[in-house]
This record gives structure tokens, C-alpha cells and sequence, in this order.
């Protein structure tokens, strides 16, 4: 079956696409969403993803946190399923793989439950923008805030927990924002009343949920009682199941299923080398904001708004943090062929040891049972001929234990290589016997 691949980058989209009789699979890749957790290249079967330089871009690099070997890539789909920040999307054909039942997928969700008001305090919190409130009717929907009106309006600021319904209905009412942070999630610093505006007409009076506001004046006469109303939408492709919208709502009105179970602890003799203004590698990275920096100076981290992916890990330059996962929320994996390869892979995820199917296309050959080899025994001897054996041994010991003998012979070689040893060594012999004879002539 032939199998085409291409890759092409669009703004900061890097789209792979893999073209078979089959099927046509596109996985798009947008490194801006990416944070560089690396769970993706711990899922990976076949080490078609690698990290790059995450320090680097944690502090100012414009490049991709991780580098995708297209030659490598078999379009399983698992970077796709299991990425927290959605920086991954493979569509097969015209499905999105998330929506195919046979393939597992990570779970981060934000649900409103029957608690919810609305009220205007989680939206604002949100560190992806996942929450859309709207409310309805407004105070125009009456008629225009009617002028020269004289009353009183007060603001139980002991009752009143900034929820910001009174602002959403009436532009009488102001909000002054102030950023969130991790250890105090309220946006809203203070609710003020412009009486200029206000015509005291008591319609915000049923509309706060504390019963904060008293007002003396001329109510606005309706024709049938209002409700005010609101509707919450949660994007679940933006959301990451930070749980910051649960933190801040004062009616525990939204239920949060986290992506994955852990703990981040900060390593105390490595936070010597720490200097959170000056890097901010971990802020940066952090889909959920929950960095900060103490009044001590030192950073901290609000464990329960982390989803524990790990990201602010692979940024940090002094090896200051770690995080350990226990658990991963998921769709249930269906019994297929290919169930145990993704068991495998979610498992990575908390073990972070992956192991992986071998696709080398090496065979190996059965094993073969070894027989023993039979004993050796030894050959029956001669007992004449060992007796001749020796009996040539003692000459050649006789002659070579000579000094003059061994000298000449080591001295001038073995000139014929078929002779045996004991004719070379008479030959050495009769030699020494000259060197002698003519000596004693001399």
C-alpha cells in the first residue's frame, strides 16, 4: 500500500499529512498553544516527538517546544487524544478524532451545575477564556434610566461578595476590576453605585443573590414580575480543568473533572538558584496561572489550581520543580485490537516509562533446545608404543638440556621445516660437537 507524507507550516501551524488508500489523516500542531509538558512525546510509540529547547522558549525563544520527525510519525492519533493545552488536532477524513468512540481521549471539563446563577465571577477567571456568561433582560430593556428621580441606594459591602450580577443588568452599578491571582481569585476589587444614573427604580433589589441592596425611592412599576436570567457555555476544547471557576464561585455551583491526579512539590535546596522576576520560565508556561511570588520573595504554586502537567518542569532551569501524576481522567478505552497499546500508553503517563511496540521488522528465530554433548572418553593406550615415545624423549631431553646445543639452535633457526625434532636436534648437536672439537684444536 503506498503511503504519502507532507508537512507544511502555516502562521504557527505545523500541519502533517499522511495520504493512503485508506484514509486521508491531517495532524495539525500550533506550537503556540503548545506549552512543552512533554506528555506527548512520553505517548509517542515511535519517538516521532522529541522536546526542544523549552528553557529557551519558556524565557523569550520563538520556536516550537516539540519537533515532529514526520518520517517517524504513524498518525496513532495519541498526542491528539491526550494533549492538556489542545496544541494537537488530527482530523481522519472529516471526523475530528476526539469524536471517534473507538479511540480513547483525555477528560478537563468545567461543568455549571444546578447551583449556578449565573453569576459574573468565573468568566473573568478563566486562564483560557473557555467561559461565555450572558444575561438577560437588561435595565434597557425597561426603558431609559429615568432622570431627577430622588431616593437612596446602599450596598451592604458585609453581604455583598462581588458577583456582579447588579453591574451585568444596570450600568448604574460599577465593577472595579483588579487582576486575579493565584491566592486571590476575586477580578473584582470594589462594587460603587453611580448615583447619577441610578433612578431608583429597585429592580436590582430581586436580583442580588445576598440581599445586599436596599433602595428608597420610586420603584418602577411593571406590568408582570421579571426574572433575571443568565446562560453559561464552557467551551470544552478551551478548558483544562484548572478548577480556578470552582475556587472562586461562591456557591461551589461548577463541577470539575481534572485531567490528571498528582502532587508539584518544590525542591528547597535547588530554589536557592531560583529568581522568579528575573526568568519567570514557570509563569510563562503555566496554563493555569497558578505561579506567584511570595511576600518572602520565593516563588510558590497553588496546588489546587494546578492540573499537573509538568510543563513548568522541563522550563526550569534549576531543576527547582517536580511533579509526580497518579492518575488520568479518560474516555473508557474500548476492547479493540489496539486496547492494549493505549493502556500502555495512558499508564505511561504516570509511570512515565513507556514501553514500546517493536516496529523494526526484525524476526527472531525460535529458540532451539541445546542437547548435551556426549561424554569424551579417553583412548585406550599402547602401552608398547608409549614405552618408544619416551624412549626417543630421553634423547632429545639428553642433547637439549646441552647449553651449546640450545644456543646454536635458537641461534641459527630450523633451516628445513620437514625435519622432526629429533633429527634437528642431533643436527644441532654434532654441530656443537664441532664448535667444541676445534676449539680444543686451537
Amino acid at each position: 500500500m503506498d503511503v504519502l507524507k507532507d508537512m507544511d507550516v502555516e502562521g504557527s501551524i505545523i500541519k502533517c499529512t499522511q495520504i493512503s488508500d485508506e484514509s486521508i489523516k491531517v495532524l495539525d500542531y500550533d506550537y503556540k498553544k503548545c506549552n512543552g509538558c512533554g506528555i506527548c512525546v512520553t505517548l509517542c510509540p515511535t519517538k516521532a516527538l522529541q522536546l526542544g529547547p523549552v528553557i529557551e522558549i519558556a524565557t523569550g525563544l520563538d520556536a516550537p517546544p516539540v519537533l515532529i520527525d514526520l518520517e517517524a510519525c504513524v498518525f496513532c492519533g495519541m498526542c491528539a487524544a491526550f494533549c492538556p493545552v489542545d496544541a494537537y488536532k488530527m482530523t481522519v477524513g472529516e471526523n475530528d478524532y476526539k469524536g471517534l468512540d473507538e479511540y480513547p481521549h483525555l477528560l478537563s471539563r468545567a461543568e455549571p451545575n444546578d447551583k449556578c446563577l449565573p453569576c459574573n465571577l468565573c468568566e473573568p477567571v478563566c486562564p483560557t477564556e473557555a467561559i461565555t456568561v450572558a444575561f438577560f433582560p437588561t435595565r434597557d430593556e425597561f426603558g431609559p434610566l429615568r432622570e431627577e428621580i430622588e431616593g437612596k441606594i446602599v450596598v451592604d459591602s458585609d453581604k455583598c461578595n462581588l458577583c456582579g450580577r447588579c453591574a451585568r443588568f444596570c450600568p448604574a452599578f460599577v465593577l472595579l476590576d483588579k487582576e486575579p491571582s493565584p491566592t486571590d481569585l476575586n477580578p473584582f476589587e470594589q462594587l460603587l453605585v453611580d448615583e447619577e444614573l441610578c433612578d431608583y427604580c429597585g429592580l436590582c433589589v430581586g436580583i442580588c443573590p445576598e440581599e445586599a441592596i436596599t433602595v428608597e425611592g420610586e420603584p418602577l412599576v411593571l406590568e408582570e414580575e421579571f426574572e433575571f436570567l443568565g446562560d453559561i457555555e464552557v467551551d470544552q476544547d478551551k478548558c483544562i480543568g484548572c478548577g480556578r471557576c470552582l475556587l472562586v464561585c461562591p456557591y461551589e455551583a461548577i463541577d470539575i473533572t481534572k485531567p490528571f491526579k498528582g502532587d508539584i512539590r518544590l525542591v528547597a535546596k535547588q530554589l536557592l538558584q531560583c529568581d522568579p522576576l528575573g526568568c519567570h520560565a514557570c509563569f510563562n508556561v503555566c496554563p493555569a496561572d497558578c505561579w506567584y511570588v511570595g511576600e518572602d520573595g520565593k516563588i510558590r504554586v497553588e496546588k489546587d489550581q494546578c492540573i499537573f502537567c509538568g510543563a513548568c518542569v522541563n522550563a526550569c532551569h534549576c531543576y527547582a520543580i517536580e511533579v509526580g501524576r497518579v492518575g488520568v481522567s479518560h474516555t473508557p478505552i474500548k476492547e479493540t485490537p489496539w486496547a492494549e497499546e493505549w493502556k500502555e500508553a495512558i499508564s505511561s503517563i504516570t509511570t512515565k516509562v513507556r514501553k514500546r511496540p517493536d516496529v523494526s521488522g526484525v524476526v527472531n528465530p525460535p529458540d532451539i533446545e541445546k542437547l548435551p554433548l556426549p561424554r569424551i572418553e579417553a583412548p585406550e593406550r599402547d602401552p608398547e608404543l608409549l614405552r618408544r615415545i619416551n624412549e626417543q624423549l630421553d634423547k632429545v631431553n639428553l642433547v637439549i638440556n646441552k647449553p651449546k646445543v640450545r644456543a646454536i639452535w635458537e641461534r641459527d633457526g630450523i633451516v628445513d621445516a620437514s625435519e622432526n625434532i629429533a633429527d634437528r636436534v642431533e643436527k644441532a648437536a654434532k654441530k656443537a660437537a664441532g664448535v667444541e672439537e676445534a676449539g680444543a684444536q686451537k
